[in-house]
């Protein structure tokens, strides 16, 4: 081994030498000889905060919810009392109708309350599902090491149900021992885990955006354009909400567009960028593709942000260790389509 090649031996140097030089970080890492470069590491207040994208926690007694809770239990009164009246007046009418009947009550009851326990069980996996994206994004700033495994063993019961995981999961247990710093054990799970789902995610999207795309080109009216858009919407929330574990039922999906659309509003609306349009225009999209075909990627397109959302709202970990999926990316997966068939 070459005399170069050899690391410095420890020594020491006083900061007013003149052999000593403070300087930036640079790409080369090159140094004069005869001097020491000491690089200055940067100072905490200037560095990026991230962005939460999350929506703040409301404070409050929640009067809406009570509203609709006491309007729900007279709903529900009031439909039984009228079913028990109608039992009673079969049974006055003939006893074989009113065994029907209360058949029929039974499975009706039956039947209300699997769906009842349903909606409860998917609110509250949805609920987990949030507070467990807010508590490894508190664990990213603090590094709290007891907190990242507690996370880690919650992100792993919920993704126990999918066998795409399960290497997954496997390759997480047996690293986890080796993980000290609480932020790098949940960068370690983002990239076990996520990784394959987030792929799966982004397909999703693209499919779902290429499908509007096509349908409203070709679609010749509007309300059908409407409703379609509508329904690939919703389907596409569904798709992802199962995709990172969650299981929503219809109050679930009302949740879930309510998140969806608030964090559309505060990441920017649903409006194309500047630089998107530029990308339109530079891959002749303008000269290639009648008015219809370009109303109908400016649908795709906006689908596509209405994914993206969604991907922010249902996914259990934040971007840390992977990078986050850009529009833009989708949008030249979307032009390339449509210039092939053009």
């Amino acid at each position: 081994m070459s005399e170069r090649s050899e690391p410095r031996r420890p020594a020491t140097f006083r900061l007013d030498d003149p052999g000593v030089v403070v300087t930036e970080a640079d790409e080369t890492g090159r140094t004069l000889r005869g001097t020491i470069q000491i690089t200055p590491e940067p100072d905490p207040a200037l560095l990026p905060v991230p962005i939460q994208t999350r929506l703040p926690a409301r404070r409050g007694f929640p009067w809406g919810t009570l509203f609709w809770s006491g309007l729900a239990g007279l709903t529900l009164l009031g439909v039984g009392l009228g079913v028990v009246h109608l039992v009673e007046d079969l049974f006055a009418r003939s006893e074989t109708l009113g065994f029907v009947g209360l058949a029929f009550a039974f499975v009706t009851t039956l039947a209300l309350a699997v769906v009842i326990g349903r909606e409860a069980f998917g609110l509250a996996r949805l609920a987990t599902i949030e507070k467990l994206h807010q508590r490894a994004t508190e664990v990213l700033a603090s590094d709290d090491r007891a907190e990242s495994r507690a996370i880690v063993q919650d992100l792993l019961r919920i993704a126990h149900q999918n066998p795409q995981l399960a290497r997954a999961r496997a390759a997480l247990q047996n690293h986890a021992g080796e993980i000290i710093d609480g932020a790098d054990m949940v960068r370690l799970a983002e990239r076990e885990l996520m990784a394959p789902l987030d792929e799966e995610a982004r397909r999703l999207v693209s499919t779902a955006a290429q499908r509007v795309s096509i349908v409203t080109a070709v679609s010749p009216r509007a309300l059908i354009d409407v409703l379609f858009v509508f329904v690939a919407s919703l389907r596409l929330i569904r798709q992802l909400a199962r995709l990172y574990g969650g299981r929503p039922g219809a109050l679930g999906m009302i949740r879930l567009l309510r998140h969806v659309i608030a964090h559309l509003a505060i990441t920017g609306g649903m409006a194309a960028s500047d630089s998107l349009v530029q990308q339109m225009l530079g891959h002749g999209i303008a000269a290639k593709l009648s008015q219809r075909l370009g109303e109908g990627v400016l649908n795709g397109l906006l689908t596509a942000r209405l994914g993206l959302a969604a991907i922010d709202v249902t996914r259990p970990l934040p971007f840390a260790a992977l990078p986050q999926p850009k529009l833009s990316d989708l949008a030249t997966d979307l032009l390339r389509k449509k210039d092939d068939e053009a």
